[in-house]
């Protein structure tokens, strides 16, 4: 029993493209999860969604100019991305609106178009590659750019950090401080652009907030602690990459939605079993009926 599973864990990654795939989730797995607890700590876990819907413009734009050139369509997604979250901001200054309202009619025009321009330039199965993703297609030069392109994330993160989980908490009191939150809202909406922007290759446009905000959203039911949401976040990412890739290989299923529905399990058994806010907890934290209005007559 023991070899059967050691060879189901094993025997896919003796494939170069699996090794890839996985290289690539995990690249994604460290990264991601970070981004989504500081967007849960700002309220804006849906931004994550229209932002990653509002790159599409810019990918087909990129694909119509260059075909599949990844690299330029990753460019196209980041430019269209921040060009979104600029209009949306300058909206929102403006008008009064708020910038998630903004955001969100934003993000269906461009969605709109991004598919318009993808069906009129190419075939039924590049609209899909986008939408959709295709981990298990990652080559060398993708999978560097990915790596790469994680990996400054990270940096900008470590150096930054406190910078951003004070303006997620307390934005006001980085400018009772001297110094201007601004600059610190503007990069982190760079970093989720970019790390959206990586995703798409393996996840697809639709999906590329799933590695992003299911597992960092468990995490918030298993501790209220900063410094254990983030590990916690990235662990449940991992072991959704690693045995979605896995199940992909043995049963011929759709790597990028097995990987998500995955994390979106991690997410239901946290929504029941969490100590902090699963319903369980609450269920059982709950005085049982005429507790109350006893301990309130012994009062």
């Amino acid at each position: 029993m023991l070899d059967t599973w050691i060879w189901w864990a094993s025997s896919p990654f003796d494939y170069a493209f699996m090794r890839r795939a996985l290289a690539a989730c995990l690249a994604l797995s460290f990264t991601a999860p970070i981004i989504g607890v500081l967007l849960s700590l700002r309220g804006l876990c849906l931004m994550s969604e229209a932002l990653s819907h509002a790159m599409l413009p810019g990918i087909a734009l990129a694909f119509m100019l260059a075909g599949f050139s990844l690299p330029l369509m990753m460019l196209g997604g980041l430019a269209a991305g921040l060009v979104t979250v600029g209009v949306a901001s300058a909206i929102s200054l403006s008008s009064g609106l708020r910038e998630d309202a903004a955001m969100a009619s934003l993000f269906l025009l461009a969605m709109a178009s991004g598919v318009m321009l993808m069906t009129l330039s190419g075939s039924a199965l590049d609209l899909g590659h986008i939408l959709f993703g295709s981990v298990l297609a990652v080559d060398t030069g993708t999978l560097l750019l990915v790596a790469a392109s994680c990996s400054l994330v990270l940096v900008a993160l470590a150096v930054a950090y406190r910078a951003l989980v004070v303006e997620s908490l307390d934005p006001l009191f980085l400018t009772l401080q001297g110094r201007h939150a601004g600059w610190t809202k503007a990069l982190f909406m760079s970093l989720t652009v970019t790390t959206l922007v990586v995703s798409f290759q393996t996840l697809g446009a639709l999906m590329a907030a799933g590695l992003m905000l299911l597992p960092a959203t468990a995490s918030r039911y298993w501790s209220r602690r900063l410094e254990t949401m983030l590990p916690l976040a990235c662990g449940l990412a991992v072991l959704s990459s690693i045995v979605g890739l896995l199940l992909s290989y043995h049963l011929d299923l759709p790597a990028g939605p097995a990987i998500v529905l995955l994390a979106g399990g991690g997410y239901l058994i946290s929504l029941l079993l969490g100590p902090h806010g699963g319903m369980l907890a609450r269920r059982l934290s709950r005085p049982a009926p005429g507790e109350a209005e006893r301990e309130h007559a012994n009062v």
